[in-house]
């Protein structure tokens, strides 16, 4: 630890706030982790608490080794572009699945994901309603067919 010698006073300290601050957000997120009650409550506290702990270490080597080497150091930005990315998008993804599981849980659906058709077995048109599934037509996307000939129907007798 020869090498702290050479720190100026004011970077030591700088660098020390930063590395506490930073560990405290990172321990306040695994706590965080582990306190909360449901699942996804403690989707936020893991993400938030590491990325911006993260984020103020990795700052905090910046500047020690930058001080220390004289010489702008940037290969840490890799490590914190890294988890300050993947940790929320992760996060995310963990949400979306335990979402839908309790949907389908909830719905009754006996199973999670539908069964996939093979293209050649696949219909030509698209289901509408009277099919199994959402078709444009359930989608809203196309107009009702038997709907507008009754109202041209309708409209041809008034």
């Amino acid at each position: 630890m020869r090498h702290l010698e050479q720190l100026p006073p004011w970077a030591a300290v700088v660098i020390a706030l930063l590395v506490v601050t930073g560990a405290s957000l990172t321990v306040l997120g695994g706590l965080g982790l582990v306190r909360l009650k449901s699942f996804y409550q403690r989707l936020h506290a893991p993400t938030l608490g590491y990325s911006y702990g993260t984020l103020l270490i990795v700052l905090a080597s910046m500047l020690m080794f930058t001080l220390l080497e004289g010489r702008v150091v940037v290969h840490e930005v890799m490590i914190g572009i890294f988890i300050m990315a993947t940790t929320p998008i992760t996060l995310l993804m963990l949400g979306r699945a335990a979402l839908r599981r309790d949907r389908d849980a909830k719905l009754g659906h006996d199973e999670a994901v539908p069964p996939r058709i093979p293209r050649e077995d696949r219909p030509a048109e698209p289901r509408g309603q009277t099919g199994h599934g959402e078709g444009l037509e359930d989608a809203g996307l196309l107009p009702d067919a038997e709907r507008e000939e009754r109202e041209r129907a309708d409209q041809a007798r008034d």
